[in-house]
């Protein structure tokens, strides 16, 4: 039985889920304001601090995006109810169970029934935060577990066949033949004997004491045979496929090297995060801010950012090469480079430096040389005074 509930008991499933919605959870996400080179995090908003702080007065911002994500990846949906104050700022989200919640068309209209209990209640596009994964029609996304549950099953049923043969302790599916006809009562009695003695984990490998002629036999397909644990090494790669991610990164090792670790990682950004990323982004822009808030043009529009940078915290030799380039680069002085480590500025550490040897270049590729400063020439030297020669004469004086 696969369902979205009973898939997250696979291990493979839940080290997926886990991974793509802590990771991208993790991430800062910032309500941003500006426009060009202006950009700044606006903190003075009170939607900067639930998406990025408080969610509501029982969860972080972190578990409820973690939460949400999750359900995209198992169910295709995530859900929450947005809370508005009188100013119409957005002030608290709660989640959704997606089980409960059906997207419907009334009057022309969005709405979203939600089941509580016997009771159907209709909330307006408006009060609702809807993210969905791939969708055939916009409105309600494909349900991972179920595209893959045949998937999901077979792995499922390879564990629950292997905890039952080592559970068992003896080989499974093994005949024990009497050469007579026994009766009913001595057929249970038999039985009963044989479960009690040899069966079970910690009864296993005892001795087997038959009477009466009776055999043994070895009956179905050993786990050796039926490729048992080569079995269950594949399903963590199709589990990998189907949720997008690098085999590592759900724990299997067996091709990965420290030559192609580093690309595996960068693959994962690229390929699991971004589109994800990019996806949250514009669905936050679109359903919690407002049109005033994305055409402000005094001030700047308003939009949510994730800082992927956060993924390089856990890699300080990576921290350091990306700080030590935009430095080079000018790109960043020194307490841009302490802010984001959360250290103090420093005197004089608001400089920028660049590489005396780089000029700048025009359209054509042609480097641009600083235009040599015009002197203005000197005056030419008044003569030296000759002997018997009044210096005062008009013609010196002209000169």
């Amino acid at each position: 039985n696969v369902s979205e509930y009973t898939a997250l008991n696979y291990s493979a499933v839940w080290n997926a889920v886990e991974l793509i919605s802590g990771t991208i959870a993790a991430l800062p996400l910032n309500l941003m304001q500006g426009r060009d080179k202006n950009k700044r995090i606006a903190e003075d908003y009170k939607l900067h601090r639930v998406m990025h702080a408080r969610w509501n007065p029982y969860m972080t911002a972190k578990r409820g995006r973690e939460g949400m994500i999750a359900h995209v990846l198992t169910w295709g949906n995530g859900y929450a109810e947005i809370v508005r104050n009188g100013y119409g700022e957005v002030v608290e989200l709660w989640p959704i169970p997606p089980n409960r919640v059906t997207p419907e068309m009334r009057g022309g209209e969005l709405v979203y029934r939600i089941r509580v209990g016997n009771e159907d209640i209709y909330l307006p596009r408006e009060r609702v935060l809807h993210i969905l994964g791939p969708s055939y029609d916009g409105f309600i996304g494909y349900s991972r577990v179920a595209m893959a549950r045949k998937s999901i099953g077979l792995g499922m049923a390879l564990e629950t066949f292997g905890s039952l043969y080592f559970g068992n302790g003896t080989h499974l599916g093994t005949i024990v033949s009497h050469p007579g006809k026994l009766s009913p009562q001595g057929h249970n009695n038999l039985q009963s004997s044989l479960v009690e003695k040899y069966s079970g984990l910690g009864k296993s490998h005892k001795l087997l004491l038959l009477e009466e002629g009776m055999k043994v036999e070895k009956y179905g397909i050993p786990p050796e045979d039926s490729q048992f644990l080569e079995s269950r090494q594949f399903h963590i790669t199709e589990i990998a496929r189907w949720y997008n991610v690098p085999p590592h990164k759900i724990k299997d090792l067996s091709r990965s090297s420290f030559n192609n670790i580093e690309s595996e990682q960068r693959s994962f950004y690229t390929d699991t995060l971004l589109p994800s990323l990019v996806d949250l982004e514009q669905s936050y822009d679109m359903q919690l801010l407002t049109d005033s808030d994305r055409d402000m043009s005094g001030r700047g529009r308003l939009y949510f950012k994730h800082n992927a940078e956060g993924i390089l915290r856990a890699d300080t030799a990576a921290r350091a090469t990306f700080y030590k380039e935009l430095w080079y680069l000018g790109a960043m002085n020194d307490n841009e480079i302490r802010a984001l480590e959360d250290l103090p500025p420093r005197p004089g550490g608001d400089v920028y430096y660049v590489p005396a040897n780089m000029v700048a270049v025009d359209a054509k590729g042609l480097p641009i040389l600083p235009q040599k400063q015009t002197q203005s020439p000197e005056p030419p030297a008044l003569p030296s005074k000759k002997n018997g020669e009044d210096t005062d004469s008009t013609d010196d004086r002209r000169v």
